[in-house]
């Protein structure tokens, strides 16, 4: 199994770490009440889900 020579040195593992970076979370439009939502949940201003009423609001 192979192993690192040398060590890495600090300013290499957050150099190569600074490009992780995250997205925003993308929003979509309700179907019945055309607000924004996120994507696979239930819309939290008319509680619909998939076209079905899913929670009480």
């Amino acid at each position: 199994m192979p192993v690192p020579k040398r060590k890495m040195s600090r300013s290499k593992t957050r150099s190569r770490r600074s490009q992780w970076k995250t997205t925003a979370a993308s929003l979509a439009t309700c179907g019945q009440c055309q607000s924004p939502k996120l994507q696979h949940t239930a819309c939290p201003t008319c509680g619909t889900y998939n076209r079905r009423q899913v929670l009480e609001v």
